[in-house]
């Protein structure tokens, strides 16, 4: 669906800066996708994903957080200074491996939600205009 939605994005853009019909149809266009894009089932979904995203985006700071804890907490704990460094590095790699995942896992359920309101404003759209 991602294809469909890049290419009728990539010909109406181009339709608007190629087209010589002038001014008052690019004037029209754009007043058609400005309905299109204030109509209420749109703007539902734009909220919907803007949510989710800035749900995703809050799961990142967290984990760094966590990890920042565990290195200090390795780098403080009893042993020699090169036992303290030895588990502080131990501890950082797996608190990188662990911020990787989460940024990762966010990236995908952002792209998947993406890709869902595509799918269902492509849906409920055919037929109304």
């Amino acid at each position: 669906m991602r294809g469909k939605a890049g290419l009728v994005l990539g010909l109406a853009v181009g339709y608007v800066l190629g087209t010589r019909a002038g001014r008052q149809r690019y004037e029209q266009i754009k007043s058609q996708w400005l309905k299109v894009w204030n109509a209420e089932p749109v703007q539902t979904q734009v909220d919907k994903v803007k949510d989710f995203a800035k749900s995703q985006a809050m799961a990142l700071p967290s984990t760094l957080w966590e990890s920042a804890v565990k290195v200090t907490q390795a780098a403080g704990a009893k042993g020699t200074p090169g036992q303290k460094l030895d588990a502080a590095l131990k501890v950082g790699q797996d608190s990188a491996d662990d911020v990787q995942k989460a940024a990762r896992t966010s990236t995908e359920a952002v792209k998947d939600a993406v890709d869902d309101v595509v799918d269902d404003v492509s849906e409920n759209g055919r037929g109304g205009a």
